[in-house]
């Protein structure tokens, strides 16, 4: 696995660059910098991000959300911070596992498989949710052309519907791109 390791103090890390090379990971990437994670990330195109700190900064958790938002990966966080909303925060920023005062050899490897496959269930959700709005929008947009239809034409519902579906199949594209250029084109004429 390729592994980026971000510590804003670069000596404490050593430790944790051996045990994961000891373990067979790659460390493409040794990090001190807040400033510089969203752009190494972009660059190195790392399977997941470790991060030893004693406190997550507000700097680190800011790039953090960059990152979760644009090429979202799993995150390991071993911080001897304990606070209840630094940890809140960090699991806010994308933050997958946030391990308190536990950067012992035997636990790193559970440890980032726990936080591999609670990033996949995630990503799988995320996913889920975006195909359910992306169906939910486009069953709006053939409601809203099938009432144009109805009204225009004087048909019923089910004929409005089977009207859309045929144009969809005689132009080879889906349902929905066919009520969204009724819906445009009645917008036109309106």
């Amino acid at each position: 696995m390729k592994i980026m390791l971000f510590d804003e103090t670069p000596e404490r890390s050593l430790f944790l660059r051996m045990t994961l090379e000891r373990l067979g990971h790659e460390i493409v990437a040794e990090v001190s910098n807040p400033g510089a994670l969203y752009d190494e990330v972009r660059k190195r195109n790392p399977d997941a991000i470790i991060i030893d700190t004693e406190s997550p900064s507000r700097d680190t958790l800011e790039h953090l959300c960059l990152i979760t938002e644009s090429c979202p990966r799993p995150i390991v966080m071993f911080s001897h911070d304990a606070n209840k909303e630094s940890i809140r925060e960090a699991v806010r920023a994308g933050v997958t596992a946030y391990i308190v005062d536990g950067l012992a050899a035997e636990r790193i490897e559970p440890i980032i498989e726990t936080a591999m496959a609670r990033f996949e269930a995630f990503q799988s959700v995320q996913e889920e949710l975006a195909q359910t709005r992306s169906k939910l929008s486009e069953r709006k947009l053939v409601d809203r052309a099938k009432g144009i239809l109805m009204t225009e034409k004087k048909i019923s519902e089910d004929e409005a519907y089977r009207l859309l579906r045929k144009l969809a199949m005689d132009r080879s594209t889906s349902l929905g791109t066919v009520a969204e250029q009724v819906i445009t084109f009645a917008k036109l004429l309106g």
